[in-house]
C-alpha cells in the first residue's frame, strides 16, 4: 500500500535516510527538513511497516524532483521503488509539472522508468541550494536524470 506520509512517520523516514546516507547512497535530511516537507513524501507499507519512501518535491513552476528514494534492503527487487516513483509522477502530473528530475546513483533503474541522463549544469540554481549541505559538494558524483511528462 502506498500512502502520503504524516508527522508520525518522520522518525522512521529519518532512520531510513540515515541508514542509506551512512552508506553514501543519498543525502541525509534533518528532522526539521523532513517535517517541513512531509507532504512531499510517499510511503510504501507492508503489513503496517514502512519499507519504501520517496518524495516528490516542487522546485519551480513546471519542474519537480524525486528525492530520498529508498527501499529497505530486504524488500528490494519487488517493484516497490517503481511503484513509489510512479506515485510521485502521478502527483507531478496532478500538479501540472512538465519535467521531473532525480540525482541518483541508480541510473539503470531510472532509465527503465523513462528518465534520461542530462548535464547537471543545466538544472536551475534553486536545485543547488541544498547541495551545499551535502558532504560531497562540490564534487557531486550523482547522475542527473530527467523525465518529461
Amino acid at each position: 500500500m502506498i500512502r502520503t506520509a504524516n508527522v508520525e512517520d518522520v522518525k522512521e523516514i529519518y532512520n531510513m535516510l540515515k541508514y542509506y546516507s551512512e552508506k553514501g547512497l543519498l543525502l541525509l535530511r534533518t528532522l526539521s527538513n523532513i517535517y517541513d516537507n512531509i507532504r512531499d513524501f510517499k510511503l510504501f507499507e507492508d503489513n503496517g511497516n514502512i519499507v519504501g519512501i520517496a518524495a516528490m518535491h516542487i522546485c519551480w513552476e513546471d519542474f519537480g524532483e524525486i528525492r530520498s528514494l529508498c527501499v529497505k534492503e530486504e524488500h528490494m527487487k519487488r517493484g516497490i521503488g517503481r511503484m513509489i516513483v510512479d506515485e510521485c509522477l502521478k502527483d507531478a502530473r496532478t500538479l501540472h509539472l512538465k519535467k521531473v528530475f532525480a540525482l541518483t546513483y541508480q541510473v539503470e533503474f531510472f532509465q527503465k522508468l523513462g528518465f534520461y541522463k542530462l548535464n547537471k549544469k543545466i538544472l536551475p540554481r534553486k536545485v543547488w541550494a541544498e547541495c551545499v549541505n551535502c558532504p560531497k559538494f562540490p564534487n557531486c558524483d550523482e547522475v542527473a536524470m530527467m523525465k518529461e511528462l
